[in-house]
Formats: C-alpha cells, sequence, structure tokens
C-alpha cells in the first residue's frame, strides 16, 4: 500500500446552492471534477491522505475579520459559512496534529473580499483564509502567520485585511495588474505605516512559465519566508495560472504547481480561483494534493501537456528576473522605508475608491492608521457605497499597545449615529465586537 510521507487532510465543499450564474466560471463543477479525479486515482486510499468534513464558521469568527454592511446576514449565504467552515476545519485539524498539513478545497473563494464588505468582489463575499487564520491566533495563539498567494489575480482583499499588520507576511505572485483583474499589486504596495514590507507583490509578465514562477519562489520567496520565520504558511492556492485557464494569460501546468508546492511547503492550502474546469483543475489539485503529501507526482500530466509550446521568451524571462531583484530590494530597505514614511506623522489617512465588480457596487473609502512603534495601530475607516449605508468602523489590533487600544475605543465612543447610520467596533485586544446603529 502507498504511503503518505505527511499526513495530508483534505476537504471538500462544491457549494451546490451557490452560484453567480449557472454558466459562470466560478461554479460547482469546478470542485467535482477534482472529486471524480481524487477518487478514481484512488488518492483516498492512500495511506495518510484523509478525507474530513468542513464544519461552519461562527458569527464571531466572521466578525473578527470583516464590518458587513449592512450587516452579515446580507453578505454572507449558508455556502460562505461552510467555505469558511472549511478551511477552519482543516487548520484546527493541523494545530490539533490530527494530520500534517491540509487542503481546503472548497468554494466560494475569498481572496478578494476587503475588511469592509459591502458585496461581491471578483466572486468573492468574504476572506475565509482570514477568517481561518484569525481564528487560529485566537484558538491556539499563534501569531506570526505567512500567506503566500498563488492565485494569478492579485490578493488584494488579503492584502487590505494585513496592510497594517505587522505579524501576518503577505506574499502575492500573479499576473500584472496592468494586464488583468483586479487591476493592482505593484513593487510599490509596500504595506501601511507600521507595516512597511510586511506586503510583497511579485507581478509577473503575461506568457509567464513554469520557470519564470518557480524561478521567483526559488529567488524571492523562500529566503524572505526564511528571514520572517512564520509559525505557519497558508497558500492562497489558486490555479489560474494554468496554461489552459479561459480568463488569464499565464503558462503555468500541473508539474509546476505540485513544484511550486514542495517548495514552499505550505502547512494549509486553501483553494482560490481556478477556471479551467476539466483540463486543468483536476490536475493541478492532484498534484498538489500529492505534494502536500511528500509523494511522487513525476506522473502527473495533463493530456495536452506540451513544455516547448508553453516555454517562456526570453524577454519575459528578464522581466522575472528584474521584478525577483526589486522585491529583495523592498525586503532589504522595509525598514528604513517605514522610519521615513512614519516620520512626523501622529495618524496617516489613506483615501479609496472601490469597486465590487460582481456586484456593481462603487464603495468610498477614508482610512486612518495611528502611527505606532509598538503595535499594529487603532485603524478607523469611514466608508459608505451607493449613496447609502454609511458606516464607521473601529479596528483595534490584538497586540495593541495602551494607546493604540485608548484611541480606538475613543473613536468608538465618540462616533455620532446622526452622521452614520452604523458605528462597529472591533477589539481584538479583548476579542469583543460591538456595534451600534441609529434608532429605526
Amino acid at each position: 500500500m502507498l504511503r503518505a510521507k505527511h499526513k495530508t487532510g483534505l476537504v471538500f465543499f462544491p457549494a451546490f446552492d451557490w452560484a453567480i450564474s449557472p454558466t459562470h466560471p466560478e461554479r460547482e463543477e469546478r470542485l467535482l471534477y477534482t472529486q471524480d479525479q481524487v477518487f478514481e486515482e484512488g488518492i483516498l486510499d492512500i495511506e495518510g491522505i484523509i478525507e474530513l468534513k468542513p464544519d461552519l464558521v461562527t458569527k464571531k469568527d466572521v466578525q473578527r475579520v470583516h464590518f458587513c454592511v449592512p450587516d452579515l446576514w446580507a453578505v454572507m449565504t449558508e455556502s460562505h459559512f461552510i467555505s469558511a467552515g472549511g478551511a477552519k476545519t482543516i487548520a484546527m485539524a493541523v494545530m490539533d496534529k490530527q494530520v500534517e498539513r491540509g487542503f481546503a478545497l472548497v468554494r466560494p473563494p475569498g481572496h478578494h473580499a476587503n475588511r469592509v464588505v459591502h458585496g461581491a468582489r471578483g466572486f468573492c463575499n468574504v476572506n475565509i483564509e482570514a477568517i481561518m487564520i484569525e481564528y487560529i491566533r485566537k484558538a491556539y495563539g499563534v501569531n506570526r502567520v505567512a500567506i503566500v498567494d498563488t492565485d494569478c489575480h492579485h490578493g488584494d482583499g488579503s492584502q487590505d485585511i494585513y496592510w497594517h499588520d505587522p505579524d501576518t507576511l503577505f506574499i502575492s505572485i500573479h499576473q500584472d495588474g496592468r494586464t488583468l483583474y483586479p487591476g493592482s499589486g505593484f513593487i510599490n504596495e509596500m504595506g501601511g505605516p507600521n507595516a512597511v514590507g510586511k506586503t510583497i507583490n511579485i507581478p509577473l509578465p503575461p506568457n509567464t512559465s513554469e520557470e519564470g514562477i518557480l524561478h521567483v519562489v526559488r529567488e524571492a520567496v523562500l529566503p524572505i519566508l526564511e528571514e520572517f520565520q512564520p509559525e505557519i504558511i497558508v497558500n492562497s492556492a489558486g490555479q489560474d495560472n494554468h496554461y489552459s485557464d479561459p480568463i488569464t494569460n499565464m503558462n503555468f501546468s500541473a508539474q509546476g504547481y505540485a513544484e511550486l508546492t514542495r517548495l514552499l511547503k505550505p502547512d494549509i492550502a486553501v483553494l482560490e480561483g481556478g477556471y479551467a474546469i476539466e483540463g486543468a483543475l483536476p490536475y493541478v489539485n492532484a498534484g498538489i494534493i500529492l505534494a502536500m503529501a511528500g509523494m511522487d507526482y513525476s506522473h502527473l500530466k495533463e493530456p495536452d501537456y506540451n513544455p516547448e509550446r508553453i516555454r517562456q521568451s526570453e524577454e519575459v524571462t528578464r522581466w522575472v528576473e528584474k521584478v525577483s531583484t526589486k522585491v529583495m530590494g523592498v525586503w532589504r530597505d522595509r525598514k528604513q522605508m517605514g522610519k521615513n514614511i512614519r516620520a512626523g506623522h501622529r495618524h496617516i489617512r489613506r483615501d479609496r475608491n472601490i469597486y465590487y465588480d460582481t456586484d456593481n457596487i462603487h464603495e468610498q473609502q477614508h482610512e486612518t492608521i495611528r502611527v505606532c512603534e509598538h503595535c499594529g495601530g487603532a485603524l478607523n475607516i469611514d466608508s459608505s457605497a451607493r449613496g447609502r449605508n454609511h458606516i464607521f468602523a473601529v479596528h483595534i489590533p490584538r497586540n495593541a499597545c495602551d494607546a493604540c487600544y485608548k484611541e480606538g475605543i475613543k473613536w468608538y465612543d465618540k462616533a455620532d449615529l446622526k452622521r452614520y447610520d452604523k458605528v462597529f467596533l472591533q477589539d481584538r485586544r479583548s476579542d469583543v465586537i460591538t456595534e451600534k446603529s441609529k434608532t429605526p
């Protein structure tokens, strides 16, 4: 009998009751073909690869991460509770040492969901990885976490949630935002003033192949992870870098994804995008599972795989090498850049216009962070969308110093309900979620 080197847990949740439309790329068939492949190849017959059933996340699990507008029930369906719950189930299994590694093959996905949520962006309503991470931080005392997002689209929602968190390293490898949704993820997006350099963006040109993606993993991602020394590595395992994906322009393969996983050694992987439902996903997911389990994946190839056909050009190679060098420069200089940005400031404001492409919502957001040398800083967000649902939200970080804690509480207490429809407090130091709203 075959035996896994690393005991690996899997959770499947295709979400039969949730779809944007019957023919939309993000639909349940994405996982049904993978389930079929896993069963047909006998992967679950391998000793040490086990299937777990997803639990649901709680309301508080979600509210540790998100300000849902007008409320949580307007944003989430049952499938969202189960999808995030599948990621939580895998994380608990890893933390409890039931398995060594785990892969949540679930939908709906989540990495385009910001801290404030007015609706769906990029097929995402809530950020299932962030909900999972903040749960294990509360339940197991985990502090330093690295997220490596390998989806072809920039993980802008995860970036937003962890923009000000010095204890979370967020790395996104993606197709250049000038050529693909959501149009962000450039090297100069480095994190907020209290966490400069803890956001690392690696934008790659269209037609990058496994040669280029694995180059940046070896030359940038692994050295940065080695220095950061995370307690947990989470892979946002999007698979739309595949050469056959219908909505992207990259040339990765199942073999490449398996090798990436072997190099990265994630403790937890969570499925994100990937829309070549028959030609890519079953093979890519099988490769990731085998690599996580420490097993041979050399025989795993797509029926139409031709490495010569998808080989990257010399121009792309030079571009990728240049990006790797720039990324390492940002990482090397992060402390001095942070000091320069914070110098002379008590607060720093960021104004943004955010478009929810799935739900056609325009959000105006004004964010203020307290500059702090001791913690991530108290944060407040003034947000409105559709000309209504005007909210004021206060976030106090888990490891908040006393000064930031007091300022966050003061912001919440002073917020005027004559101006806002609802006021939220996310007090992570006390793990208390509070809100107040206008009397009907």
